[in-house]
């Protein structure tokens, strides 16, 4: 079969190698990340989803899902690359705390629909990530302490299976599916749309306070001061930043799912350390939640490295509070616990996470040298930090040249891979990270 035939099928458009626009439309969100693939189709809806999956079904290949291109890991070869981008639909349903969106759904939009009825979903902190590649990967929110993994927070999904039919997933109608879909991946069926609960906020507060270098030390110390105390509602993230040819920085970024008066006493730790740069806390409409930390949200060559820690000693601290960081840019250290520790009945492959910490280090991949260079810092970090690492990391947050493996327990593992073969064995459906790689 030709890609003729593909454009036949499907309404939206499609991009072959060689045609115009072919090479814009193969970018991930993380320029560093090659994506070689086969044809581009842009959905039109979930009639196009359907039809993609039968002609790769046919032809012998796979289809991979991406509106945005986050988590891309170019393991694409010979890959056709579904656009999800205008299955945009979006519905709020106030009275039941509830919201429907399509596959090409940014989490902005969400929160915008959300917050004036006092409600939020359980976004993490870029508003321009994907919600439904972000839930099928587990999801670590904001606001995950209090109420878990965003995929657990799943009621039910509009899919494409691999035989290209259309199905409506929730835990009566498809346990095995339900169960793999909410935290497992994208490697199980194409998902059109998801229905999720929403969850009260009537007030948040939150915001960023920065500091010189110098005071990196006193900041962590109040980092582990204030968490260790910290109710599920209250989330405190530790940000070690150095630019290049800039001068250190550390900050705390915080979200806080109550009152401002509260949250100001629970942060009251942070107003004893002097020199402050710029303290942006304050009330933050929900709409507003990538407020907080002010990610990028244009597309970078970046390069990442994710890792759960079980605890923080003496030795730790000198390591993510005291080890230089060139040319590494950003270090992150998330408190989790709360929810996301805990064990719920008809929970996802994602949890219980135990790791009270979640660590994130980022640099640029201009070239390959600095690449490399920023692979080797982060490695020689993780190395540093010894036993304190799982080995453990979030699925949501794997890398290029990591594996789905790493996210999930043996058990959880070899659940995911059976289903995957009993309900795709030609491997038409491709997610980022296979389970089966």
């Amino acid at each position: 079969m030709t890609n003729t035939d593909l454009r036949s099928a499907v309404d939206g458009r499609v991009l072959s190698p060689g045609d115009e626009g072919f090479e814009q439309a193969t970018k991930a969100w993380n320029l560093a990340v090659d994506q070689r693939v086969a044809a581009v189709v842009e959905a039109a809806g979930a009639g196009d989803v359907a039809a993609t999956v039968g002609y790769a079904r046919r032809s012998g290949l796979a289809v991979t899902a991406q509106p945005t291109g986050h988590g891309a890991s170019g393991d694409t070869d010979g890959v056709i690359l579904l656009r999800t981008s205008k299955l945009d639909e979006l519905h709020v349903n106030p009275e039941e705390r509830t919201a429907r969106v399509g596959a090409g759904v940014q989490w902005g939009r969400v929160l915008a629909a959300a917050g004036p009825h006092g409600l939020t979903g359980l976004a993490g902190s870029n508003p321009v990530v994907g919600v439904t590649g972000y839930t099928l990967g587990g999801g670590v929110s904001w606001f995950g302490r209090k109420h878990g993994f965003a995929a657990d927070s799943v009621r039910a999904f509009d899919v494409v299976t691999a035989d290209g039919g259309q199905a409506r997933v929730t835990a009566d109608a498809d346990p095995d599916l339900f169960w793999a879909l909410r935290g497992g991946g994208g490697d199980f069926a194409l998902v059109t749309a998801v229905e999720f609960s929403l969850y009260p906020a009537p007030s948040l507060y939150g915001g960023s306070v920065m500091w010189p270098g110098h005071r990196t030390r006193e900041v962590f110390d109040a980092f582990l001061e204030i968490t260790a105390e910290a109710p599920d509602e209250l989330s405190v993230w530790f940000n070690r930043i150095q630019a290049p040819q800039a001068p250190p920085m550390v900050g705390l970024a915080v979200a806080f799912l109550g009152d401002e008066a509260e949250g100001r006493a629970l942060l009251a730790r942070l107003d004893k350390i002097d020199d402050v740069i710029a303290d942006k806390r304050g009330p933050v409409a929900v709409a507003n939640l990538g407020d907080i930390t002010a990610e990028p949200t244009a597309p970078a060559p970046v390069r990442s490295r994710t890792e759960l820690l079980t605890g923080i000693d003496d030795a730790a601290i000198e390591v993510l509070a005291g080890s230089p960081l060139e040319p590494v840019v950003g270090l992150q250290l998330r408190h989790l616990g709360g929810a996301l520790a805990a064990s719920r009945p008809g929970a996802g492959p994602s949890g219980p996470m135990a790791e009270p910490y979640l660590l994130y280090m980022l640099g640029l991949a201009l070239n390959p040298e600095l690449s490399a260079a920023v692979g080797a810092k982060q490695a020689g970090l993780a190395e540093e930090l010894g036993a304190r690492v799982s080995g453990r990391k979030p699925y949501t947050m794997l890398a290029r040249g990591e594996r789905a493996a790493a996210a999930f327990s043996g058990e959880t593992i070899a659940r995911l891979r059976e289903i995957k073969r009993a309900r795709d064995p030609q491997g038409v459906v491709r997610a980022n990270f296979p389970v089966l790689a």
